[in-house]
């Protein structure tokens, strides 16, 4: 089942605890008046699973976070009608994962010794040994290759028999040394007991100014200095992601495990994250390498088929590259990233040209889309090379870092990642009429609506988040965890309400049922969508030069029973 019948109603978007410090916050939300009937799907960011780093995204197993939520909470949640969505992550799971530890604790005698992809069995022949003990790939092999930090993407992870074992490690990475305790140091290596209180403090004064075991020096201690390293290095503990070796059959059992677990918990929706990543070969891409990506991609199917859910598979690529059209005709929903930087570039431009092309292309190829404004992530511009101007890219990124927003650079290079971290409130101007027309186009476009919490409630860049998160923190910038009292004042915001009022249309009025009779037509500063289903029209004016918009739903009598405008 690729693209199924499935509810393209708006869809919530939120963390487990983005409302208060668990879900039963956001239920609260949804079970007030002004929210009923609105949402028909929920897609919870992972941190509701057993995770560690990366807000959810380093997977440990997909239980339930008894601190963010029960099985009760998300019944609580389909008596209300929500179908879920959840993120099914391909590429990786976490070093505290049972099966990482389980080689941890017993090395090449574990029965998941090849669950993960050790670095030097991948490359062996395929390279020169280095002293540091993992094999450096010949340049050609490793040239069309995308790393997402400086170096190679890899761990080097300590084996019961004090051998150190690189494994892939496309994303996060940790590592961490205890302090050292006396009686312990005193015990392991027979020292007298002043001698090992003494070295204690110097190796743990030396461990938390950031320096690695290696090269702590012990001064008049110093001929203990191998013994304490080996020491350090014994007990060392990690955090990170591991990739996942999808050659192994246990990586394929826990796959066809994770989709049934999610199944249970009420997924409809499963979004496919990373799983570009995970076909790896030598000398070829390790991004959406081909067949590999594809093939990977139909094996998942046949598994998701089994539990009746629907694949969503998440790729951050350009216009140019058409990898949106290739889901498509594979009969795969697709993420519409460019509609985000589209909407703020018809403001800046004062032209609803390209929106009308873009959804035009959408109808003739027929592709189906899950579509948003703001996300957990950034703003994805970069997205439109191909669509749109370098140059109108370039003003769209400097418009909204000049709002407040923040570019990750990758590796050093600007304008190498795809995305600006802003709320999408914030990347308007802070500006309530244009929010209302970019959220009353996102809900005419064809396709199934995401909504962020935060653009619902019309939330600013938080950079006091961003403080507190320190380095690498910017994403947070878009993740403020409102409390009830936050709701309610923003309860009674226009902006909130009249959003919450086009959501209600559009989930409910007939004319959005079928998206075969769409009709959009774009002239200068205006645009104007016409939805039409047995009678039942839906019609959106909007101008993006005066910010003004008017939103229609006529019956097949000819009576108008919703009109707003501002």
């Amino acid at each position: 089942m690729k693209i199924s019948k499935m509810d393209m109603s708006p869809m919530l978007n939120a963390y487990p605890d983005s409302v208060e410090n668990n879900i039963e916050g956001m239920l609260g939300f949804l079970q007030k008046e002004e929210a009923q009937d609105i949402f028909g799907s929920f897609y919870i960011l992972p941190s509701i699973f057993n995770t560690d780093l990366d807000r959810g995204f380093s997977i440990i197993d997909y239980n339930l976070n008894e601190i963010y939520a029960t099985e009760n909470d998300l019944d609580k949640l389909k008596e209300l009608g929500i179908n879920l969505k959840f993120d099914f992550v391909l590429n990786h799971a976490s070093v505290l994962s049972k099966q990482f530890q389980d080689i941890i604790k017993k090395g090449q005698e574990s029965e998941y010794k090849d669950f993960f992809i050790n670095w030097n069995k991948f490359w062996e022949g395929k390279g020169e040994m280095t002293e540091e003990g993992y094999i450096q790939p010949y340049p050609e092999l490793i040239q069309k290759m995308f790393f997402r930090k400086p170096g190679l993407p890899i761990l080097m992870v300590r084996m019961p028999n004090g051998e150190n074992v690189p494994y892939w490690n496309t994303f996060y990475q940790e590592v961490r040394y205890d302090k050292v305790q006396e009686q312990d140091l005193m015990q392991a290596l027979q020292l007298q007991y002043l001698t090992a209180l003494e070295i204690a403090k110097m190796v743990n004064d030396q461990l938390e100014k950031g320096v690695i075991p290696a090269n702590v020096e012990l001064g008049r201690f110093e001929k203990y200095k191998k013994q304490v390293v080996e020491y350090v290095e014994s007990h060392r503990k990690y955090l990170g992601q591991m990739d996942l070796n999808i050659k192994s059959p246990l990586v394929w059992e826990y796959y066809d495990d994770t989709l049934c677990t999610l199944a249970e918990y009420g997924a409809k929706i499963v979004r496919l994250d990373a799983f570009a990543y995970a076909p790896k070969e030598p000398g070829e891409k390790n991004f959406l390498n081909e067949p590999g990506t594809w093939n990977l991609l139909e094996r998942i199917q046949q598994l998701a088929d089994k539990y009746e859910l629907t694949l969503l598979p998440e790729i951050h690529s350009s216009y140019e590259e058409k990898t949106y059209e290739i889901l498509s005709q594979k009969g795969y929903m697709a993420y519409d990233f460019f509609l985000p930087g589209l909407i703020i570039d018809a403001f800046e431009e004062q032209s609803g040209e390209m929106l009308e092309k873009w959804a035009q292309e959408i109808l003739d190829k027929q592709i189906n889309v899950v579509n948003m404004l703001g996300c957990h992530d950034g703003i994805p511009l970069l997205d439109l090379k191909g669509l749109i101007k370098d140059e109108q890219i370039q003003r769209l990124i400097d418009t909204v870092v000049g709002r407040g927003g923040v570019v990750k650079n990758l590796h050093g290079q600007k304008n190498v990642y795809y995305q600006v971290n802003a709320t999408y409130y914030s990347a308007l101007g802070e500006d309530d009429r244009k929010m209302l027309i970019a959220r009353a186009v996102q809900l005419f476009m064809p396709g199934k609506p995401q909504v962020w919490y935060l653009d619902l409630f019309a939330g600013k860049n938080d950079y006091e988040a961003v403080r507190r998160a320190g380095a690498g923190g910017h994403k947070e910038i878009n993740r403020t965890n409102l409390s009830m009292e936050d709701i309610e004042e923003a309860l009674k915001k226009d902006v909130v309400m009249t959003q919450l009022k086009l959501l209600r249309f559009r989930k409910n009025f007939p004319a959005f049922e079928k998206m075969n009779n769409i009709k959009i037509q774009a002239v200068g500063s205006t645009i104007c969508f016409t939805w039409e289903n047995e009678g039942y029209i839906a019609r959106l004016n909007a101008d993006f030069r005066t910010y003004k918009f008017k939103v229609e739903g006529i019956e097949p009598q000819g009576d108008t029973v919703f009109n707003l405008e501002n």
